[in-house]
């Protein structure tokens, strides 16, 4: 079983990667994030057609999510953006995927968190109570999904493992100790981070920005991310940044994140 998270940076300029994409990985189950369309102008029949079926929430020009799963899954008990926040940012996309063939029921939890923008301004303010209000939501869905994964554009490094240069970015906005610990008081709740597990030794980014040559000098930052509880990390075969998407014309600034496990 594949699961996989991609900023694809506007659905509509990386929709012919994502088919592509789909084509060659086949996961079984994808969280898109900053998808920067309106809900009626998702792309359904291009996904359905290349064998997915779909979730998603829109907003025109900025954020938005979806959730992909193979045709033959079963979708239900959907939720869009968080219940416990009043928020007209589109952000949060979660679902029950039972996949076909097997006895996994997952909450799967897709999510692009708020840049913040910098420390001290109003944005980061906003981004500290969604962060609040989604620990507070994930922790209930754990009590009541033992099989959960959450995953997206968290805009947050774990450590400085996860920054090309720790040093000159320290305090700077994903790198504080602020955003840090709210990371970190999600993994309290009971998630494990599948990336860090199979390359403890950091130094793998998922975003580069675009300019200054930063993905050839590998100047990038890790603020992707799959979080499984416990019973599915225990399945967590590798987990792995494709970094070909990052190669292409055209790319989004971000590469997927792919997690493999055993099927139950």
């Amino acid at each position: 079983m594949q699961l996989a998270t991609w900023n694809v940076n506007s659905l509509n300029v990386r929709l012919p990667q994502l088919l592509q994409w789909l084509a060659q990985r086949q996961p079984d189950i994808v969280a898109l994030q900053e998808l920067k369309l309106r809900n009626e102008a998702f792309p359904l029949p291009a996904v359905q057609a290349a064998g997915y079926d779909a979730v998603w929430l829109g907003q025109k020009a900025y954020n938005g999510v979806a959730l992909l799963v193979r045709q033959g899954a079963q979708l239900c008990d959907v939720q869009r953006n968080l219940p416990n926040l009043d928020d007209a940012q589109a952000r949060l996309i979660a679902a029950t995927v039972q996949l076909p063939g097997t006895d996994d029921a997952l909450r799967v939890v897709g999510a692009y968190f708020p840049n913040g923008q910098a420390p001290g301004s109003d944005k980061f303010v906003y981004k500290m109570q969604w962060l609040d209000a989604l620990r507070a939501w994930l922790a209930t869905q754990l009590n009541q999904h033992p099989k959960l994964v959450l995953m997206g554009d968290f805009n947050i490094t774990r450590d400085d493992l996860d920054v090309w240069d720790p040093v000159g970015l320290r305090e700077t906005i994903h790198c504080t100790a602020a955003e840090r610990e709210q990371l970190q008081a999600l993994l309290a709740l009971g998630l494990q981070d599948a990336l860090r597990t199979t390359a403890p030794q950091g130094g793998v980014y998922t975003w580069w920005d675009y300019r200054q040559l930063a993905f050839p000098k590998n100047r990038g930052l890790r603020i992707d991310h799959i979080l499984l509880s416990t019973p599915l990390h225990a399945r967590l075969r590798t987990c792995e940044v494709d970094r070909a998407m990052r190669k292409r014309p055209q790319p989004s600034d971000h590469a997927p994140v792919v997690a493999t496990l055993d099927l139950d």
